[in-house]
């Protein structure tokens, strides 16, 4: 097993694996390492549906658009989960409030999700496995999805995960320096578009110079595409399908 530096540190997305599953030891300690995830109130306001049947997996792959959904070994879909606390509460006859239609409750369940699944993500790496988070999943028909994972309300997939034996290890890519990211008491009035500016040009370079395809994508302009395509998504719209209606 890895260390923790080289767990934490090493780590690259991984979206070409080998057609070797995961071994059920592998698989146990990834669980494990989901069950100890630190919750919002130890409410654990999550579930995970961990898909290995090739079938829905490529139900998945053609509604997603992602292939590493169906060549990994296993794919999680990470889901803010407020159905089983409801279900809890309804067998000892107490009443639910609807923290589920509130921004801080929709919260929660993302932040559990997502921690979920960086916890499941250490795990992989620390045994040597390949993963890939694909935020697609959230974005895509979530009406859809819910229906081939068989969701019930108040359950909505926050993110997927896929898993297997890597058939491939990428480069490292350049993440934002310390004194950008990591501030000291307060945060800083000035001399952050000069630094991001010198980060965006450190960025271009990798994408130019690294191995495999390259590109001439820089930083800002590439990740504000994103948040231009983005706006056309319907989270609102989503979050209400799946029984979550924020009002305040």
């Amino acid at each position: 097993m890895k260390t923790v530096k080289e767990t934490l540190l090493e780590r690259v997305s991984c979206r070409r694996y080998e057609r070797e599953p995961i071994t059920t030891e592998q698989l146990e300690f990834i669980y494990e390492a989901i069950r100890n995830t630190p919750t919002s109130y130890n409410g654990q306001q999550f579930s995970v549906v961990d898909v290995d049947d090739q079938n829905i997996k490529l139900e998945l792959e053609a509604l997603i658009g992602q292939k590493q959904i169906k060549t990994c070994s296993h794919f999680m879909a990470f889901c803010m989960d407020f159905h089983k606390i409801k279900e809890g509460a309804k067998a000892k006859g107490i009443e639910m409030p609807h923290i589920y239609d509130t921004v801080d409750g929709v919260t929660l369940g993302i932040i559990d999700a997502s921690t979920s699944m960086m916890s499941a993500i250490v795990a992989a790496n620390a045994l040597g496995l390949g993963c890939c988070p694909i935020g697609y999943a959230r974005t895509r028909d979530q009406k859809e999805i819910a229906r081939i994972l068989r969701l019930p309300e108040h359950v909505m997939v926050v993110c997927g995960l896929a898993i297997g034996v890597p058939r491939e290890h990428n480069d490292l890519k350049p993440k934002q320096p310390t004194d950008l990211m990591i501030f000291r008491n307060s945060y800083p009035q000035s001399g952050i578009a000069e630094q991001v500016i010198d980060y965006d040009a450190v960025v271009t370079r990798y994408n130019e110079t690294r191995s495999g395809a390259t590109t001439d994508n820089d930083w800002v302009a590439h990740i504000i595409s994103y948040y231009q395509e983005a706006m056309k998504y319907q989270m609102l719209e989503a979050l209400r399908e799946r029984g979550f209606d924020c009002d305040h």
